[in-house]
């Protein structure tokens, strides 16, 4: 497995290190204060000859980014296991996800339109101009996917993009930072630094060069984030935490909800903002739903995440598997799954999935963002009843619906305060549909067709036929 190098290290170096093993896979340097402003130098002298490029052609070098990162699937899918514990399964998705998401917004260039207006004495015009450099701030849980919903639509607009992985996990974005470059964009207008988000993170809110800030990750570092750039009335877009309720009535097809509950709230070892981590079943079938969702859990594979048949790998580190297992201290857990991990992954990071039964409203593991393997299970009464407990949370990310009766669902769903919902369904993103959190799940939208518009500003031009 080829390890991508590191161009920074003024700061020191970080060790990053194999979830299922625990074992060290890199030595990543870490960027500091000068070395940050020099690469956000380099990306604002970048931007004038990339804003300038013809559309068809910055198409054309968003193509060509795709179809190398098509070539190097299987190496990045690698690269994620190691570096994030992801089982192949979901890296190899995820890699694609980056390869789909940059041909998807190449066709934006030729398409990014402004719009003619009636006015009286000329003609009006509005236009689509780049914001310049943007700064992405990307988490530990899904480097590549979350990494390409940011800069695909930006550098499509016409931006330049500095992008700054987690210490965590690193080494997909830093290889992606040198397929750009193969796929020949120019230099400056991609870049990838490694750092602390105290060091790298904060100098993107406060260098005046930066034009705007994508982050995702906690809630209240991205508050924190927002009050930065509020200092220089800098954009903003924030995709923040979640806890998900996953409604099941009673009339429900309860075999196929309670199959596809693990799924949508285990992946990725529940460190999924989408995760449907609270189940809320209706009190009639609340009993036969605990029994059919019991073999799920324990049907659920937590192994070798370079398993085919993997469906959940360990946890990203010693310090996330603890919280949340401290969480399950002393919680009225009604039946666990199991894992199927051999003596080589003894120093990693596993937890086996856990399903509780919360004592009340006000149960961390009913109320919290656990990040982790647990799905809480609690009764609701009616539509009203299941409405109120889905919203009784500060997050509105994500959230499933499960009925037979449509009418039901629609009245629940724009109910529910929540940016994305599935009825039926855990699906929560599509490159090609809006995503984004109500209340303290985010600010902002990522993704769809109209990704571009939130890295550019209208300008509105008038031209006088009376002169």
């Amino acid at each position: 497995m080829r390890i991508p190098s590191s161009r920074y290290g003024a700061a020191g170096a970080f060790t990053v290190l194999n979830p299922a093993t625990g074992r060290p896979v890199a030595d990543v340097g870490l960027a500091d204060l000068a070395e940050t402003d020099v690469a956000i130098e380099r990306a604002h002298r970048a931007y004038p000859s990339w804003r300038a490029i013809a559309p068809g052609e910055r198409a054309r070098l968003l193509r060509s980014f795709a179809s190398v990162v098509e070539a190097h699937i299987d190496e990045l899918a690698a690269l994620e296991v190691a570096n994030a514990g992801h089982t192949i399964g979901n890296a190899r998705w995820e890699a694609g996800n980056v390869r789909d998401v940059l041909n998807y917004y190449s066709a934006s260039p030729e398409r990014h339109f402004g719009r003619q207006i009636p006015v009286p004495g000329g003609i009006d015009v509005t236009f689509h101009e780049p914001l310049g450099v943007v700064g992405i701030i990307v988490p530990w849980n899904f480097p590549m996917p979350i990494a390409g919903w940011g800069f695909a639509p930006a550098l499509a607009a016409g931006n330049t993009v500095v992008l700054k992985p987690a210490e965590l996990t690193p080494l997909t974005a830093m290889r992606l930072g040198e397929l750009a470059l193969e796929a020949g964009l120019p230099e400056g207008v991609f870049t990838v630094i490694t750092g602390k988000g105290g060091v790298v993170g904060d100098r993107f809110v406060t260098n005046p060069l930066v034009r705007k800030v994508c982050f995702t990750g906690s809630t209240e570092v991205g508050k924190g984030i927002m009050r930065g750039c509020a200092d220089q009335v800098k954009r903003v877009t924030l995709e923040l935490g979640g806890k998900n309720a996953n409604i099941v009535f009673d009339d429900a097809d309860l075999e196929a909800a309670a199959a596809a509950a693990p799924g949508g709230g285990l992946d990725n070892a529940g460190q999924d903002c989408c995760a449907r981590s609270r189940i809320l079943v209706q009190d009639s079938v609340y009993e036969r739903f605990l029994e059919l969702l019991q073999p799920a859990v324990e049907a659920f594979r937590v192994k070798d995440p370079m398993a085919s048949d993997a469906e959940m790998g360990p946890m990203v580190s010693a310090k996330q598997r603890d919280a949340v297992a401290a969480h399950l201290d002393g919680a009225d857990i009604a039946f666990r799954g199991r894992s199927e991990t051999g003596a080589e992954h003894d120093g990693g990071y596993w937890l086996a999935p856990a399903v509780v039964l919360p004592r009340s409203a006000a149960d961390p593991v009913w109320s919290q963002e656990l990040f982790g393997p647990v799905l809480a299970v609690m009764p609701f009464r009616d539509e009203a009843d299941a409405i109120a407990k889905a919203n009784d949370t500060e997050y509105g990310l994500s959230g499933s619906i499960f009925s037979r009766d449509v009418g039901r669902a629609l009245r629940v769903a724009r109910g529910v305060e929540s940016g994305n919902l599935s009825i039926n369904s855990h699906s929560s993103v599509r490159y090609w549909t809006p995503f984004g959190g109500f209340k303290q799940s985010g600010l902002g939208r990522e993704l769809g067709p109209d990704a571009p518009d939130s890295f550019s500003e209208v300008k509105n031009v008038f031209i006088s036929t009376t002169y």
